[in-house]
């Protein structure tokens, strides 16, 4: 078995190519592949230390196949979930570009954008949430990005099952990101689907302002952050924000699950309504553009005073009419 990933690149695994290294996170590799007929893939692969080890290959398996059932437009789909030889694996829809690239590559995106953004994930997280199953550990890398603009969420399941072997072995395991864990995770209370929505939170604040609301060198005081102090303001880093916006960021950041969005069809409403109200968005490429024609025609305006004063005339003419003709 191979320890290093760049070995793999020009092999088979199962029925997949890999052609290349495409990215790495602390359990698996990630190559673009290609199926038997051609067709690109990712192929994400558990790294030898825990595709050796059978619990943590049953987790990462049964895990994988629950996120396989998740059908919808804004999940990545994954293909297949297989082990061949050495090496567990499943293979997924292709995505070469994420929310975490693009923020690197550009900066504090437009806020139009990251509307367009958001509104997809809440889409694809409603959808999870009502399955049962929540994401523990969503971030900007998690986030892809279709060429045409739209975002999917990958990686679902990965983090339950971490958490379920670190509960199960005792081993010593970071689960979730630590800069966009939720409070309740950083206390390791239990989590449901409004831990997704702060770690959400998180994400729009790094997206509109290209930095993450806490940071510290030090795990605990980290975490002790996200439990106890308040997030800076978005707006005092960047003024052209609207306050609507900072609203919703704010409610996701919320340190107490109940001061959340309950669900995520709660905050798609918010940010559906959000959108109506902004210019509408064309999406060019992976740019997403304000849509600036002509300024609307404004519709012609009548004084009730004018109307009146008509009304008026004509009741006095009508009387003028009849006193003549007697």
């Amino acid at each position: 078995m191979t320890h290093t990933p760049t070995d793999l690149v020009d092999h088979t695994i199962g029925p997949y190519h890999l052609e290349r290294l495409l990215g790495q996170g602390g359990f698996a590799w990630v190559f673009v592949g290609r199926e038997l007929d051609g067709t690109p893939v990712a192929v994400k692969i558990l790294k030898p230390r825990y595709g050796g080890d059978p619990q943590f290959e049953i987790r990462f398996r049964n895990e994988a196949e629950t996120a396989a059932k998740l059908d919808h437009p804004n999940i990545i789909r994954i293909r297949f979930v297989a082990r061949s030889g050495d090496y567990v694996y499943f293979a997924m829809d292709l995505c070469t570009d994420s929310l975490g690239a693009r923020l690197a590559r550009e900066g504090p995106l437009p806020e139009s954008d990251i509307l367009v953004i958001a509104a997809d994930v809440a889409r694809g997280l409603d959808f999870a949430h009502r399955q049962g199953v929540v994401h523990r550990d969503l971030k900007p890398d998690n986030i892809l990005m279709h060429s045409d603009g739209s975002a999917v969420i990958s990686d679902f399941g990965i983090a339950r099952a971490v958490s379920g072997y670190v509960a199960s072995t005792g081993v010593n395991m970071t689960i979730g990101t630590p800069h966009y864990i939720s409070p309740e995770q950083a206390q390791g209370r239990p989590v449901d689907q409004r831990a997704d929505f702060y770690a959400l939170g998180v994400t729009l604040y790094k997206a509109a302002t290209g930095e993450v609301p806490f940071t510290s060198t030090d795990w605990f005081e980290l975490a002790r952050m996200h439990v106890e102090k308040p997030p800076p303001s978005l707006r005092k880093k960047r003024p052209e924000l609207t306050k609507r916006f900072e609203r919703v960021v704010m409610k996701c950041l919320a340190k107490h699950p109940d001061d959340r969005y309950a669900d995520a069809a709660a905050l798609l409403a918010d940010l559906t309504d959000f959108d109506t109200r902004q210019p509408r968005t064309v999406v060019q490429g992976q740019r997403a553009t304000a849509d600036v024609g002509r300024a609307p025609v404004k519709e012609p305006h009548v004084s009730w005073r004018l109307v009146a004063a008509i009304v008026v005339g004509a009741v006095l003419l009508v009387l003028l009419v009849v006193r003549l003709m007697r």
